[in-house]
């Protein structure tokens, strides 16, 4: 039970402020769990960095590693892992809240507040039931996942490592974490369309988002009374394009390449060629060795990690609806257009700033983190260098076999990139702003002049 204390320090907090709390303690932990022994692989140390990097890209869903978890982790080290993504990925104050709400405890005004700014709600009168409905989808699709890749595992394991890879790669696929128990990842599956296909199925239902999901599902239940919100509409529309932009680009540009599609058969570079088109929505898997990745590829899948997602989702990334805002309000604006009008809805002004807000300082952070990454690792290559810091910053998790290879310094700015990349820039940025008491409005000067 909460004593008084407690619960009147975590109401001071603010919503930004207590993600970002509950993420850092989250890590910790996971850090604590992750350096015991008891969790290593028989002949196998960890490292309290080690530890730390793993917990944090695990709960930030990332999926970048420094270690091999699948040989480097027990059973026990595998299931916390696991545990990671799944809290990390629906995040921590929505499991309170649910847990709150299932033990018939009220949930106030700022506990509802707290959990709608996590989950990306636009209300938060009626959230409890909106995370009940969250935590059924997630679970409901994790099990199905599972259930398809046990026909694939169990044959191939047996049955207990075959049902907890299952059950592992389906959390971790859902959730958009990347992690994979192979030592390669997922290229010995380049050519398995039931392994590949299931997660990247997994990965696409994790990216858009429950209430995206919900929005169709009702949608095709019934046209006439449930109307396609414009959000739902910019997520499904700009998340097919994207998806069709990096399956192209990859199966193109990589079809002859002797490191990547070149060596499998005309079905394997188009599976792995979708494959690869899919995971830069931030998931991390990879049926191709992205070291041996044609710049121009690399070029675009670092363009695709940098949107990400959607959100309200597992995702990282700006998201889908912050570039198609920027997008459609250039095109507008080239047009002479006053008011941006997409699908015969408006969009808000106050919506494309807050775009342009989250842009920005995604691109502070990304660039600066390649700064610090190129300072303290000289000899590291510019491109993996870039790479590695796109990849970190989205919580995609994807590298060019770079992240072994960075000292101390720099995977505690890869760290930070995670840690920043997952609860937001701007939501870190508003948790540690000092509060502005007095509001004075200024008169406008309309002399500067932009563009």
């Amino acid at each position: 039970m909460t004593s008084p204390n407690r619960r009147l320090l975590l109401n001071r907090l603010t919503p930004p402020q207590l993600i970002a709390l509950s993420f850092a303690v989250a890590i910790l932990v996971g850090t604590l769990l992750l350096y015991s022994p008891v969790t290593h692989a028989p002949g196998k140390n960890v490292t309290l960095l080690q530890a730390l990097f793993t917990a944090t890209s695990a709960t930030c869903v990332t999926g970048l590693n420094v270690l091999d978890p699948g040989s480097t982790f027990n059973r026990l080290g595998e299931v916390i892992l696991m545990v990671l993504i799944q809290v990390g990925g629906l995040g921590i104050i929505t499991f309170g809240t649910l847990f709150a709400s299932l033990r018939g405890q009220r949930v106030g005004v700022q506990e509802r507040l707290r959990t709608a700014q996590q989950a990306n709600l636009n209300e938060f009168g009626d959230v409890t039931r909106v995370i009940k409905g969250i935590f059924i989808y997630t679970l409901l699709t994790e099990l199905i996942g599972a259930l398809l890749l046990m026909v694939h595992f169990v044959p191939l394991e047996g049955w207990d490592r075959g049902i907890h890879l299952s059950v592992f790669h389906s959390v971790s696929a859902f959730n958009n974490a990347g992690f994979g128990l192979y030592p390669d990842n997922m290229i010995r599956f380049a050519e398995d369309p039931l392994v590949l296909l299931t997660t990247s199925t997994l990965v696409i239902l994790g990216g858009l988002g429950y209430l995206a999901v919900l929005g169709v599902a009702l949608y095709l239940r019934d046209p006439r009374r449930n109307r396609l919100s414009l959000n739902t509409i910019i997520i499904l529309v700009t998340s097919a394009f994207l998806i069709v932009l990096g399956t192209v680009v990859v199966t193109v540009l990589e079809w002859n390449n002797p490191g990547t599609l070149g060596p499998l058969s005309t079905g394997g570079k188009l599976l792995s060629g979708y494959y690869q088109g899919v995971a830069p929505r931030t998931a991390g898997f990879n049926s191709v060795d992205y070291g041996a990745m044609h710049g121009a590829t690399l070029f675009i899948t670092m363009l695709l990690m940098f949107v990400g997602g959607s959100p309200g989702s597992t995702a990282g990334g700006i998201k889908t609806t912050t570039f198609y805002v920027l997008v459609s309000s250039i095109v507008s604006h080239a047009k002479g257009e006053h008011e941006n009008v997409s699908f015969h809805r408006r969009i808000e002004t106050e919506d494309l700033l807050r775009a342009s807000v989250v842009t920005a300082l995604s691109l502070v952070v990304v660039t600066s983190g390649m700064f610090l990454l190129l300072a303290t690792n000289p000899k590291l290559p510019f491109v993996n260098v870039a790479f590695e810091a796109f990849s970190a910053f989205a919580t995609v998790g994807l590298s060019m076999n770079t992240t072994p290879l960075f000292n101390a310094p720099g995977q505690l700015v890869l760290i930070g990139l995670m840690f920043l990349g997952r609860i937001g820039p701007l939501t870190f940025a508003i948790a540690f702003a000092r509060q502005q008491r007095h509001r004075v409005r200024y008169p406008v000067d309309k002399s500067i002049v932009v563009g």
